[in-house]
């Protein structure tokens, strides 16, 4: 096994993902791209065949349901379709994972700092922190659009970190799409992947060269208590 030097060092700061990983959003985003599917007279796909799809945002729940790229002339009514009934309907079936309320309760009583860095829009973000009164106790939140670089590029999530006055080799982002792993290897953070998020193949997850994974929000308290055991 080889650890790379800042896997010995102690973890004071914690960033996530949202979708995915703290927040279970797949419920609205369904439904979302299903009254998309019913005004365009075709039948709605099951919650089980889109949950996958989720991590992909907008452009990859259009493909999965219309099988159109962001290249087709229909693409930017169908999005913009999309992000406006979502954007009206985010809050209505979204919960936070089990277990994230105890995981952010011992973050808080532990005096870990932590924040979200997401892909999703500062716009469709900020009424979901709302919604949830214990996100809103994130030292930060960086949406897609926070920045000129979104994830995989790895500055979102150093600027996160300089928002918490942490760094990089004291840092651990969790996430649970390929682009997340890839940030925080960039950024220099120790990466950990959500297996409890939205992952299409679960097959491919040890070329993502991620530090660890986790089943379940908990898991993570174990991880900082031990210093993010090496899953290699």
């Amino acid at each position: 096994m080889s650890v790379k030097p800042h896997h010995l060092e102690k973890i004071d700061a914690v960033l996530f993902d949202l979708d995915g990983t703290l927040l279970d959003t797949a419920p609205d985003l369904a439904s979302t791209l299903n009254a998309l599917l019913l005004a365009q007279q075709q039948p709605p796909l099951p919650l089980s065949v889109i949950r996958p799809m989720i991590s992909e945002g907008a452009a990859g729940l259009l493909k999965l349901g219309f099988n159109i790229s962001e290249k087709d002339p229909k693409f930017p009514s169908l999005r913009q379709q999309f992000i406006e009934y979502y954007s009206q309907h985010s809050c209505e079936q979204s919960q936070l994972f089990a277990g994230v309320d105890k995981l952010i309760d011992h973050l808080e009583t532990n005096h870990i700092a932590w924040g979200i860095v997401t892909n999703k829009s500062e716009a469709l973000t900020m009424p979901l922190i709302e919604h949830f009164p214990l996100l809103k106790k994130a030292k930060c939140i960086v949406g897609g659009d926070t920045l000129s670089f979104s994830k995989p590029h790895p500055k979102p999530l150093l600027h996160a970190c300089e928002c918490i006055k942490s760094t990089p080799k004291h840092c651990v982002y969790l996430g649970d799409a390929k682009r997340d792993i890839d940030a925080a290897n960039a950024a220099g953070m120790r990466s950990l992947i959500a297996l409890y998020g939205y992952i299409p193949n679960r097959e491919e997850l040890k070329s993502w060269n991620a530090s660890a994974m986790i089943n379940t929000p908990l898991e993570l308290i174990d991880c900082l208590t031990q210093s993010i055991k090496i899953n290699r």
